[in-house]
């Protein structure tokens, strides 16, 4: 029976740790965007994310966005410096016309670090690439 079900594959989604100068408390902040590089709207996105270790586990945090238009992004989350020891997961779902989404973004422990940003040419800005 499961075999029978079809799970639509996720393409041209991302999700991207920037760092970037926070104008209003004159600070370097991290924060988390989705982007869409879609030809089409996103609808009803939603979004949880936690950080995890063998040894501990951060609360759920959930977020939504009512639509995210065609080639565009959104700035999900500010996050911490202190949870890049810590792998961190976003799920992310969402309505493209009448078919349910979902991927999930895998931020490594240690992978997010001034030493590892590349230019992200949607943002314009230097950040790290969810696998």
């Amino acid at each position: 029976m499961k075999k029978d079900i079809l799970v639509p594959e996720v393409t041209d989604v991302k999700m991207a740790v920037v760092y970037e100068f926070n104008d209003i408390y004159n600070t370097n902040d991290w924060n988390v965007y989705l982007i869409n590089n879609k030809k089409v709207d996103l609808e009803m996105v939603v979004i949880v994310s936690q950080g995890f270790s063998a040894k501990k586990t951060t609360s759920l945090l959930r977020k939504k966005v009512e639509k995210l238009p065609a080639n565009s992004f959104a700035k999900i989350e500010f996050m911490q410096p202190e949870l890049f020891k810590l792998n961190n997961r976003f799920q992310v779902t969402f309505f493209e016309g009448n078919t349910l989404y979902e991927k999930t973004f895998l931020f490594k422990e240690n992978t997010v670090k001034e030493g590892a940003l590349r230019e992200i040419p949607e943002l314009k800005k230097r950040g790290v690439l969810a696998k």
